[in-house]
């Protein structure tokens, strides 16, 4: 049993799709010894709208029916501000399955990928787990390459990430209250976990990427911030942390590899040092419906 948490702020046209796809999930496998393959797996989908100013919370809506028909709980809690870490919070504190996993609105899972990531967590042990990610395709020439790139790093290669979906067992959701304001959230959860403890199934989802060069840097900007907020806020989850940077013969074969790719991934991580390009919103997603 699982509990599927989506945090929407002005999600309208992303929403809709995201949840789409996951009612295309196969859960009728196994997913444990005494898991009857005919049943299928029960599924809760919590959305919380926080703040939202637009027909997010009416797109959702419109799904209700489908999910009646499956079998499959649909919530919706609404939040007067706009905040992720309190529609995390909220959602969490909502949900009725210790198993609960938590994805970014605009999330397109992979029919498999809520199966697989119950079935790694069916454990007494506190376990964390995330699918591969993948890059949709986007419009922008730089934002491809800077993908290409990106998706070839150890840590998106060969870690388990948790971009925009991670999952915990009930064992491991007791590791932490609440998540604080910081904007890392996935990683201050993942942070909770030793490596040992993290486990990728080859399942895998997609997101859109920030579209331009100026959302690039935007967005990239607002992430090393998070990170170092984390780290100030809470220097006790560094002991988990993994050295994500690549060392020096895994750069040069990078740069050999994708020198295009190398060029543009060092100029935004450049142009993030420089005030030109200063975020003008707490909340910059950059995907080109928020300026």
């Amino acid at each position: 049993m699982i509990s599927v948490i989506i945090p929407a702020y002005n999600e309208e046209g992303f929403i809709g799709e995201t949840l789409r796809l996951i009612l295309r999930s196969d859960t009728s496998t196994p997913v444990s010894p005494s898991h009857d393959p005919s049943d299928d797996l029960p599924v809760e989908v919590i959305v919380v709208a926080n703040g939202c100013r637009d027909a997010t919370v009416a797109e959702v809506q419109e799904l209700s029916a489908d999910f009646a028909r499956r079998g499959w709980m649909l919530e919706i809690l609404a939040l007067p501000e706009g905040s992720k870490t309190r529609a995390l919070n909220a959602g969490s504190a909502r949900a009725r399955y210790p198993t609960q996993i938590f994805i970014d609105a605009d999330i397109h899972v992979s029919p498999g990928l809520l199966a697989a990531l119950a079935r790694v967590l069916d454990r007494p042990e506190p376990c964390y787990a995330s699918g591969r990610p993948r890059i949709r395709r986007a419009k922008s020439w730089v934002s491809r390459q800077y993908a290409r790139f990106w998706q070839r790093l150890p840590f998106m290669a060969s870690g388990v990430p948790g971009c925009g979906v991670y999952a915990v067992n009930g064992p491991g959701r007791a590791r932490w209250d609440q998540i604080p304001e910081v904007t890392a959230d996935d990683i201050f959860v993942r942070s909770h976990f030793t490596p040992e403890e993290r486990i990728a199934v080859p399942d895998t989802y997609s997101w859109p990427i920030a579209e331009g060069l100026t959302r690039l840097v935007r967005v990239r900007r607002r992430q090393d911030q998070g990170l170092r907020a984390l780290a100030e806020q809470l220097p006790e989850l560094r002991a988990n942390g993994e050295r994500t940077a690549p060392d020096g013969l895994h750069k040069l074969r990078l740069l050999i590899c994708d020198p295009l790719g190398f060029a543009v991934y060092a100029g935004v991580a450049l142009l993030v040092q420089t005030p030109l390009f200063a975020n003008r919103h707490r909340w910059e997603r950059g995907r080109g419906d928020d300026g």
